[in-house]
């Protein structure tokens, strides 16, 4: 049975139950379930973790439990084919206070950076970046608090990424690409270059949409958080990427901007502001159309996020495509290809349809599908998918990484490995 036939039998199991999965209960509230997997390919000298914390509900138990959240059961037209989506499981928190969910994502994220260098074979106090991706971080110094209580030096660059689903390909991007740089700004790339550097994404969604009201966002998002170590321009090389951003003028995919931002729009400006909170973290947060009623989130529906996301992310991965061709024709490269792509899990038919799309353009990827474990995992998806399909990754090979998210922004870079 292949990938795509496993997905649509619902053959798929918990990612607790997986067999490298180090599992624990966090002593708060009634107790939290964290599990954290660690992965690592020698040839490339690139390693990291990647887990999530909360009860794991399959597709059959997932409704009795948003039921005792909304207060009322979804109707039957009402509940989604997730499994037609990609989606088999997904990870979530009973009702907490602040400062219960304040503890528990500083433990897990703390967790995760711990066990990604040590996956890495570094101590703490080699690391010299730390880029992460997050939609609605639980406190403004979140970054700060776990890196601390990872045992990171106090002046580790720490840069913290909210561009929705695409932050952790934003952070990525940011660590490779040079052109990104501002006047007058740390070039986080350069500034990098050669070092030890941590990239991911960790998004505390069951937190984020304990309030929603959104049907379709309940039964979509969960938990989930991966982190991956490189050393730019050594274990990963850029070769092309593209940055960008359309704003979602008909609100598509609203979603509230729990993170510092001016909220405000000028002609011609990026939607990104960025902001140096101290010496050593920098902050890039992207604007988004939120909802108008105070919720944290509102979706158009499925054909909504295919409007939203097919054709300009097609348009994104074709420029960078093109690019990339380019560069090799440079380089006298020409017989190589893109080997992978690892693309952000909205969901696997947005996926499908974006192949689809692509291949008119002449461009044809293996996109394999890689989290059905978890559900939409927001920013964390193309870490924990990079780091499922890391073990099978070649030195030399070529990898596309397509970021896309609420707001609506687009990170899609072709590398070089190891």
């Amino acid at each position: 049975m292949n990938e795509k036939e496993t997905i649509q039998a619902g053959a798929v199991p918990s990612f607790y139950d997986r067999p490298n999965v180090q599992k624990e209960i966090l002593p708060i509230g009634s107790g939290i379930p964290l599990g954290i997997e660690r992965v690592s390919n020698p040839l490339l000298g690139i390693a990291g973790a990647y887990g999530g914390w909360g009860e794991s509900y399959d597709n059959d138990a997932l409704p009795a439990f948003l039921a005792s959240r909304l207060g009322e059961p979804l109707s039957e037209n009402e509940r989604m084919n997730l499994a037609e989506l990609g989606f088999h499981h997904r990870m979530h928190l009973p009702e907490l206070t602040e400062e219960q969910h304040l503890a528990v994502e500083v433990e897990v994220g703390a967790r995760l950076l711990q066990q990604a260098i040590a996956a890495n074979g570094w101590a703490p106090e080699e690391v010299e970046g730390l880029l992460i991706g997050t939609s609605a971080p639980v406190s403004a110094d979140y970054l700060s608090r776990i890196a601390q209580r990872a045992g990171l030096r106090p002046d580790v660059l720490k840069v913290s990424v909210h561009k929705a689903c695409d932050g952790s390909m934003g952070a990525l991007h940011l660590a490779l690409n040079p052109n990104l740089g501002e006047t007058g700004q740390v070039n986080v790339a350069e500034e990098l270059a050669g070092k030890k550097v941590l990239v991911g994404g960790i998004e505390g969604l069951s937190r984020f949409t304990s309030h929603a009201r959104d049907k379709n966002a309940l039964q979509l998002f969960g938990n989930g958080m991966g982190v991956f170590g490189v050393i730019p321009g050594q274990t990963m090389k850029l070769l092309a990427g593209k940055t960008h951003e359309n704003y979602d003028e008909e609100g598509l995919l609203q979603v509230r901007m729990y993170y510092p931002h001016s909220k405000q729009m000028a002609p011609g400006k990026s939607l990104l502001e960025t902001f140096c909170e101290s010496a050593n973290h920098i902050r890039v947060a992207g604007m988004m159309h939120e909802p108008q009623d105070g919720l944290p989130i509102v979706m158009a529906g499925l054909m909504g996020m295919v409007k939203l996301f097919v054709r300009t992310g097609v348009e994104v991965v074709t420029d960078v495509y093109r690019e990339y061709r380019r560069v090799l024709e440079r380089l006298g490269q020409t017989a190589h290809d893109i080997d992978v792509v690892i693309a952000h899990h909205a969901n696997y038919k947005i996926n499908l349809l974006k192949a689809k799309q692509l291949l008119k353009e002449g461009i044809q990827f293996p996109m394999p599908w890689l989290l059905p474990d978890f559900g939409n995992v927001s920013a964390a998806s193309c870490a924990i998918a990079f780091l499922r399909q890391l073990p099978h990754i070649k030195p030399g090979e070529h990898v596309l990484f397509d970021g896309f998210g609420a707001g609506t922004y687009y990170d899609v870079m072709a590398v070089s490995m190891g």
